[in-house]
């Protein structure tokens, strides 16, 4: 019967699906209790209810919602009723319903969270708990990546005491040795911040290792709505904070590489809270998707052409005199000017005092061509192209996003600082299962304008039938039956329209 009941969640005719869940429950001698069918996981631990939700399955997720509401009193046009969030919340499910949805590629599953009551369990969350904790976790991340960036701008450095190895040799200063470094009150000061970076680096570790191996790391880094690319940002960020923490106290040379990797992935992690902005969120994800869409592809493109037309500039200059043509004198250099004249960043790099190679001019000219005026076009077109699809569901995917935020600061908060929402059903005797108390007006002045606006519709069709079978009937005299049917029509529609405000004018 259970396997049953998850094939009907799938059948994409609704109406009849729901009818053979009905009759397939009535002969449930559990339905109450643990043993019920509803309550059976499949393979994939999910229960009918959650994998109505996976499938996006709006009809049946309504259904078996109408199923749990309990109606506690109704007023006139009010009623409050309670909604069985059990399932629905994530504050006591290792598999939430709510992450979930988010975790989902299809489109429907996210509609879901328009829904009541996850729109109203949702909303309630973020507006007591998530919002005020992301802003703060969000201001304490910012100072704390001041704290390192000012450590590094006053790292320990000496003056050069050795002679220069060529006429480019242009530094003055080294890094000191690891018993140089803290001796003064300054050096003091600046550990303290170090020490602060690396414990950052080590909690930022630890809380999302478990996260990884708990959800696996394709969908972890994958998905855009759990800002999956901000998580390898912000792990390999802290894993350059070791490593520059590692070269410092071996006293090794060269901690400036993932010291500016680190400053550089540090900044652009400050991103990752824009999520927590009406404003700001949407714009988060057109960048996600451009860079990981059409960047991603079009990078492929780009290393192909810099890497053609730099080996051919290096061979070109390869006989000339370095010093008055710097911007080739090696390989390395020749990849990077290159990769500046592709992006258009400076002009072509030759010292037209000394006599330039003739198939320079060739090349420069086929570069040009290839590079600035047909590919930075078609990454212009493909961005623009990118940028129409994502904004008819930049907003639908924002709210998927504070939804997984929400879900996610509730998992890693201490229970003290996040209590479960909701009402338990112990106190109006519905046992153990939580409720979410939501209030509802029904306005009977609207569904009356509706039913009289219909009847108004059906009178006017009618008339409209019947003028056209008599247009029907007689064939010789057609254009005098037209005119006596527009004129019947106007006096039909006329009389009813009178009747109908009649009607609107007794009851009001």
């Amino acid at each position: 019967g259970n396997t049953v009941l998850h094939i009907l969640v799938l059948q994409p005719n609704k109406t009849f699906a729901c009818h053979m869940y009905s009759l397939i429950l009535s002969y449930d001698r559990n339905k109450e209790g643990p043993g019920s069918l509803e309550l059976i996981p499949n393979n994939e631990g999910l229960s009918p209810f959650k994998l109505a939700g996976v499938e996006g399955n709006t009809v049946m997720f309504q259904y078996l919602m109408q199923k749990r509401k309990q109606n506690l009193w109704s007023f006139g046009p009010l009623s409050t009723v309670l909604y069985d969030i059990t399932e629905i919340d994530s504050w006591a499910e290792d598999q939430s319903f709510l992450e979930l949805i988010v975790s989902t590629k299809k489109r429907e599953a996210r509609q879901i969270l328009d829904l009541t009551p996850v729109k109203e369990l949702v909303s309630l969350k973020w507006n007591m708990y998530g919002r005020p904790y992301f802003c703060f976790l969000a201001l304490f991340y910012i100072l704390y990546m001041v704290c390192f960036t000012m450590c590094c701008v006053y790292r320990p450095l000496k003056p050069r005491t050795g002679n220069r190895t060529s006429s480019r040799d242009n530094t003055l200063y080294v890094q000191k040795m690891l018993q140089e470094s803290y001796v003064a009150y300054e050096d003091e000061l600046r550990l303290v911040g170090e020490l602060i970076t690396v414990i950052g680096a080590v909690v930022i570790l630890v809380l999302e290792i478990p996260d990884i191996l708990r959800v696996g790391a394709a969908k972890y880094f994958g998905q855009t709505i759990l800002g999956g690319p901000f998580h390898i940002i912000v792990i390999t960020y802290a894993c350059m904070i070791l490593v520059t923490m590692v070269m410092r106290l071996t006293s090794t040379t060269g901690e400036v590489v993932p010291m500016s990797f680190a400053l550089v992935l540090g900044w652009c992690n400050v991103m990752y809270f824009a999520r927590g902005f009406q404003m700001l969120g949407p714009f988060t994800i057109m960048i996600q998707k451009m860079i990981f869409g059409d960047l991603m592809r079009f990078c492929w493109l780009m290393a192909v052409v810099i890497l053609g037309f730099a080996s051919a500039f290096y061979i070109i200059f390869q006989t000339e005199n370095p010093e008055n043509l710097g911007q080739f004198y090696n390989y390395p250099m020749s990849l990077f000017t290159t990769f500046e004249l592709f992006l258009t960043i400076i002009d072509g790099p030759a010292n037209y005092d000394v006599d330039l190679p003739f198939m320079y001019s060739v090349v420069y000219f086929a570069f040009a061509i290839i590079a600035t005026l047909l590919m930075l076009n078609l990454l212009i077109a493909m961005m623009g192209d990118t940028h129409w699809r994502v904004a008819h569901e930049q907003d639908e995917l924002w709210r998927a996003q504070v939804v997984a935020t929400t879900v996610m600061l509730e998992r890693k908060l201490p229970r003290c600082l996040w209590p479960r929402s909701g009402i338990c059903g112990r106190e109006f005797g519905l046992g153990d299962r939580w409720y979410l108390r939501i209030e509802d007006r029904i306005d009977p002045n609207k569904h009356k304008m509706m039913r009289y606006t219909e009847a108004f519709k059906v009178q006017d069709r009618d008339n409209c039938d019947k003028g056209s079978e008599k247009l029907e009937t007689n064939g010789d005299t057609l254009c005098k039956k037209e005119m006596s049917a527009l004129s019947l029509s106007r006096s039909t529609s006329r009389t009813s329209s009178h009747r109908g405000w009649e009607i609107l004018r007794r009851n009001t």
